[in-house]
């Protein structure tokens, strides 16, 4: 007999719950795979061979000029790959915009700001190769779940990385935060503290303290309420309070059901059920 439609939501809930694991992601991206985008694989952007992107255009673009999103995926700055993130790329090529899903240097190989560097070559990158292919009036931005969150809040609040590729943060029609670290010092996590170069942190390192009277472009902060990796209050609700106190646009949404990974899981089309994370992406990137 066929599987119902509630039997798979069951059982694509239930492997969620070890969606860390490569087998649980290769699942996800199996059941996510559609018609929806065309993909180039394995684009680089520097030497290193983490330092590759690739692109999903969406066979139905949105309405007006492009919309392009660089997405940096989560992991602690230890782990992941973006072939682990294909699903990501699939869904918002679905919503009309191009996406673009990147690797980065990883813990041991470097710490702190070595992936900030990585993520805003790669944007730069990005940016070049829109106007390349035709796209120069593509609006860009820059999204993340999780470390890789924090990587997209640093390119749009702090100008020092995308300023090392003659880029400022003015660059960015905005910015998207999945359950981001953005306010965590001092570091809690045994195996975080090297990768921030402990003991010598910085505050700067920290988004939250790069937001005052300057510039910033829109953000679109989201989080779980039952998120239990990230602390929602400490971290992405006191980003949205910094954000408003300055006046600079920012959307918060936060999703009673959904946790730490089931937020990202929510934007493969089969698990759209579980909140309405993609249609939220969408309706922020098409205002742009």
């Amino acid at each position: 007999m066929p599987m119902t439609r509630l039997t798979r939501r069951a059982w694509l809930a239930a492997a969620l719950s070890s969606l860390a694991g490569c087998s649980a992601l290769d699942v996800l991206n199996a059941v996510s795979k559609s018609d929806a985008s065309v993909s180039t694989l394995g684009l680089a952007y520097g030497d290193n061979p983490r330092q590759k992107l690739d692109v999903y255009r969406p066979v139905r673009p949105m309405a007006g000029p492009a919309r392009a999103v660089v997405f940096f995926y989560g992991g602690s700055w230890r782990e992941g790959a973006r072939t682990d993130y294909a699903f990501v790329g699939e869904a918002l090529a679905a919503t009309g915009a191009i996406a673009m899903v990147v690797d980065y240097r990883l813990y041991p190989e470097v710490s702190y700001p070595g992936f900030l560097e990585d993520c805003a070559a790669a944007t730069a990158f990005a940016q070049h190769w829109l106007a390349q292919q035709g796209y120069a009036g593509a609006r860009l931005f820059v999204a993340g779940h999780s470390a890789g969150a924090y990587n997209a809040a640093m390119l749009a609040t702090d100008s020092r990385w995308l300023g090392a590729h003659g880029l400022g943060t003015e660059s960015l029609s905005g910015w998207i935060g999945m359950a981001g670290p953005y306010n965590f010092l001092p570091i809690q996590a045994a195996d975080i503290l090297p990768v921030f170069n402990h003991p010598h942190e910085t505050q700067d390192s920290q988004p939250l303290f790069h937001v005052d009277q300057r510039w910033q472009p829109p953000a679109l902060l989201l989080t779980g309420e039952r998120d239990a990796y990230v602390d929602v209050r400490r971290n992405t609700l006191s980003l949205a309070e910094r954000l408003m106190k300055y006046r600079h646009p920012v959307e918060l949404k936060v999703y009673p059901r959904l946790d730490h990974k089931t937020l990202v899981a929510a934007l493969a089309s089969p698990l759209k059920f579980l909140g309405p994370v993609l249609s939220d992406v969408a309706d922020f990137l098409a205002k742009a």
